[in-house]
């Protein structure tokens, strides 16, 4: 099906939260990546329907941004320049949607990846939200900031853990680091969702039903929903990243949660429904892409 036409950012209401989702750009990933055990055939198709080849696929990356009062709160930042050429929009996207990056309160990193956190500092040095406080998990801040890190971990993990120090020591003065149930804001609470990295966070919001913000622990809507026994390519610990998304889907099934994905085909969000040892996801708006 053709996608529908580029419009204005998705804006929706959640309790007292007024949510709008901005893009960052999309990236493209190798298959080797997206499904590295999955067998060929399904591997070729799923990539197919993804608008890929047999070489990879584009996902997207959308930042939530939440008003609550007085808070602007960003769920992590995008990649600036520090990643794939094709990402990087964020700060035209919020001066295009008439958010002031100076007025942004909080900054929540679900982790320090960079697609996620190397939006951090601008192209001139200068930090993108130089007003927010900035939120991390405690064990994601210990662990990429390690300073035997290249001693102690696999040569494939050292290019990100360059980047995440870079990313996260320039914001060091003004962060928080955050265990399990902290909560940042009002109604706004870290969720423990390791894996993907070791320290990873998703964000988990109070309304009428709990709405979660699942950042990586989840990375696809259509691949790991259909296919939750797959694994993804850049976690951390392929075998724990396994186990908490599928808790994960779980307990948004049994608790008819609101879910929102940052790298998911549809940029609002919705509710997981079971279908037999598989999922699908419901979405609770209409789909219109962000520019």
């Amino acid at each position: 099906a053709a996608p529908p036409p580029r419009s204005a950012p998705p804006v929706f209401r959640h309790g007292r939260f007024e949510v709008t989702i901005l893009s960052d750009g999309a990236l493209t990933l190798g298959a080797e990546i997206l499904m590295p055990e999955a067998q060929e055939g399904p591997r070729l198709a799923m990539l197919r329907r993804l608008g890929g080849d047999a070489a990879g696929a584009q996902v997207r990356a959308n930042v939530p941004v939440i008003r609550a009062g007085e808070e602007l709160i960003v769920v992590d930042v995008g990649a600036g320049d520090a990643f794939q050429a094709s990402l990087g929009r964020l700060a035209g996207n919020l001066a295009a949607a008439g958010i002031d990056r100076r007025a942004v309160t909080r900054v929540i990193l679900t982790h320090a990846h960079p697609d996620h956190s190397g939006g951090a500092l601008q192209p001139d040095g200068t930090l993108l939200f130089p007003e927010a406080t900035w939120h991390v998990g405690r064990e994601e801040w210990d662990f990429w900031t390690d300073p035997r890190f290249e001693a102690r971990r696999a040569p494939a993990l050292h290019a990100f853990a360059r980047g995440a120090r870079r990313d996260l020591l320039a914001v060091e003065d003004r962060v928080r680091r955050h265990v399990c149930g902290d909560e940042v804001a009002p109604g706004v609470r870290l969720v423990s969702t390791p894996g993907h990295t070791p320290g990873h966070m998703s964000v988990e919001l109070d309304g009428p039903e709990p709405l979660l913000l699942v950042g990586d622990a989840c990375t696809h809507d259509v691949i790991f929903f259909e296919n939750p026994g797959w694994r993804f390519g850049f976690d951390t610990d392929p075998d724990l990243a396994l186990e908490t998304r599928r808790r994960l889907l779980d307990r948004a099934a049994s608790a008819r949660m609101q879910v929102l994905g940052y790298h998911w085909t549809r940029s609002g969000p919705g509710r997981v429904e079971r279908r037999g040892a598989a999922y699908r996801f419901l979405p609770s708006l209409p789909e219109r892409i962000p520019t």
